[in-house]
């Protein structure tokens, strides 16, 4: 069974804002039928998932979970916007994938801070700027540590700390983070009080240069985390 198409379809319905009883008669069938393709309870025929993907503008490949861009496009490297020219891919040796991931990466950031600044909030801002240090800091660390010759004297946190210490920072930060995003308050800290509409549509219209790096980024992070399952 296709874990994605149900997912996908209950998307598509709810950024257009319509009722499952309205999308049902859109697409001719009952609403029954409706709600068991969106929770997964029943497979589809190809027929329905080319309805779908026609009323919804979208391809059977993005309805499907194949591709995160709607038209169905595929992300290739010279493809997707360089953020800092003067960088130069070649400095990557014997794969395309370090490439290709520090665009994801650095192009979904954009993104990121874009909506923190629109957010407005100072405290959530420091505290999701504190969680992808961390993880910056973790990476770079690991990598230095990894020949003996480099002297550890680069940093104050004694090696057999770096890991824990980390992990339970990020967990601390991630968890505030995400009260903060709630509109809870830490303190002084007053939480969002008026967190931005975001859809795949609006991720799309706003930033056309970087939108394909996130949602790539948001399904390569996921097929990972579901692996783990």
């Amino acid at each position: 069974m296709n874990t994605a198409f149900p997912r996908i379809l209950t998307l598509l319905r709810k950024e257009r804002g319509i009722s499952q009883k309205k999308a049902s008669q859109e697409l001719k069938i009952s609403q029954a039928l409706l709600s068991h393709y969106e929770k997964g309870i029943r497979e589809c025929g190809l027929e329905f998932v080319v309805r779908a993907a026609d009323f919804y503008s979208v391809s059977c490949d993005y309805l499907l979970g194949r591709t995160p861009d709607k038209s169905g496009a595929m992300i290739a490297v010279d493809e997707i916007p360089e953020n800092d020219p003067s960088v130069k891919d070649n400095m990557f040796r014997g794969s395309v994938l370090p490439v290709l991931n520090k665009k994801l990466v650095i192009n979904s950031l954009q993104i990121i801070f874009d909506l923190l600044q629109r957010c407005n909030n100072k405290a959530l801002t420091t505290e999701a700027s504190s969680a992808l240090m961390l993880a910056v800091y973790s990476v770079f660390r690991q990598l230095y540590s990894a020949n003996p010759k480099n002297p550890e004297a680069l940093f104050s946190l004694p090696s057999y700390l770096h890991l824990p210490a980390v992990t339970g920072e990020f967990a601390r930060t991630s968890a505030t983070l995400g009260h903060l995003a709630a509109g809870g308050s830490i303190g002084d800290d007053q939480g969002l009080q008026n967190p931005p509409l975001i859809s795949t549509d609006t991720i799309a219209a706003n930033y056309p240069l970087f939108a394909s790096s996130l949602f790539n980024l948001l399904k390569s992070a996921e097929t990972k985390l579901n692996d783990k399952k």
